[in-house]
């Protein structure tokens, strides 16, 4: 037994024990096992963290395994055909490289090949797999465990798994390790069982051993999100049985061009500071934006003092910089040539009002994103 999330690791809080339960819905027991063969207490409970309701027990034996009697439904088949064909069409995966997760005996990757794709796939079960090779499908045995498991083949522009999530004991490790074997962009497509069904219709006979993990949207958007996947849509198919969710590989942050900025704003601030009369120049605004400037753009010795209106900031000094912060009477007590206003979204009532003081014979610029607006010259 396992007491904490296994998505978030917050402590799970106990729900319900179903007694003499079957130890799992596949491998079933024959007649000569009878004897000894026993059931087991399923362990419910929620994650007051994430919100996920699991199963606190071990998993089953074979839970790297995909064993499908659905691939038995004409039904089905005659659905996931056209399930494919339009994910095929609507995100240009024609002739691209898929892999599935999970898959079986090759039972819908089969249906897959015949949308166009180039398709691939891992399944543990090693008879399983030569089923799969015997079919001409390019399958390898492998199970995704951690994030640095490499795939052959990868990277892949787009993965499905159908119905097997809700097996994982570590879901960050295999999503993890999925992403990894993903090309930037790619395209999935993930399907649970829905556990929002089972409420509604009050299912309890659907909580087995195979099933670790019982995913409303909520949490199922959300544990794809904490995983690097952006979720497109998600949502409720094959008699509301299924949730069904398209998700696409996040990219990374990038703030390469923060630097490039930087370096704007700071020639911005220093031709402004060469073009004030005597370089004697105030900011206007004691906020850890301006403190920032003042650091970044190393203009610290150029600065007379800092003018902020909140007197329990008057009388100190900016971090790092050791700038005089004074009151706005400062101005009139100590005058520069130039004033640069850097109050955020405060930073036009400040103009507004250095605009409207007749005694101030200085050049006020505003710090914009894109540099800085003069916004006149002293008047004479």
């Amino acid at each position: 037994m396992i007491d904490f999330c296994r998505v978030c690791g917050a402590t799970l809080k106990h729900l319900l024990t179903y007694e003499n339960m079957p130890k799992a819905a596949q491998h079933l027991p024959e007649a000569a096992d009878l004897a000894t063969e026993r059931g087991l207490d399923l362990e419910v409970c929620h994650c007051p963290g994430c919100d996920l309701i699991q199963l606190a027990n071990e998993p089953v034996p074979y839970y790297k395994e995909v064993i499908r009697a659905a691939a038995y439904s004409e039904e089905m088949g005659v659905f996931r055909r056209r399930q494919f064909k339009q994910f095929v069409e609507d995100y240009g995966l024609d002739g691209k490289k898929i892999v599935e997760i999970g898959c079986g005996k090759g039972e819908f990757l089969d249906l897959m090949r015949d949308t166009g794709a180039s398709v691939y796939g891992i399944e543990y079960a090693a008879e399983s797999v030569r089923e799969c090779q015997n079919k001409g499908l390019n399958v390898k045995q492998e199970y995704l465990e951690k994030a640095s498991s490499p795939l052959d083949n990868a990277p892949f522009d787009a993965f499905f798994t159908l119905n097997f999530m809700e097996h994982f004991p570590d879901p960050n490790g295999t999503l993890g390790s999925l992403v990894n074997n993903l090309t930037a962009g790619a395209i999935g497509l993930v399907e649970v069982p829905n556990f929002e069904m089972m409420i509604k219709n009050k299912v309890f006979s659907e909580f087995i051993g195979d099933h670790l993990l019982y995913f409303t949207k909520e949490t199922l958007e959300r544990t794809l999100s904490q995983n690097g996947f952006e979720v497109l849509e998600c949502k409720e198919i094959w008699y509301d049985y299924i949730l069904s969710a398209v998700v696409r590989k996040r990219r990374p942050q990038e703030l390469s061009n923060f630097k490039e900025h930087q370096g704007l704003i700071t020639a911005s601030i220093k031709k402004y500071i060469n073009g004030v009369k005597s370089g004697s120049i105030a900011i206007y605004g004691a906020g850890h934006q301006s403190f920032a400037i003042i650091s970044l753009t190393k203009i610290g010795n150029d600065v007379k003092y800092v003018v902020d209106d909140a007197p329990f900031k008057q009388g100190k000094y900016t971090p790092a910089t050791h700038v005089p912060i004074v009151g706005v009477e400062q101005l009139a007590l100590d005058p520069v040539d130039g004033i640069i206003v850097m109050a955020g979204g405060y930073s036009d009532e400040v103009a507004t009002k250095l605009a409207a003081r007749t005694d101030l014979k200085v050049s006020v610029a505003i710090l914009r994103d894109y540099g800085l607006e003069l916004l006149g010259e002293p008047s004479e």
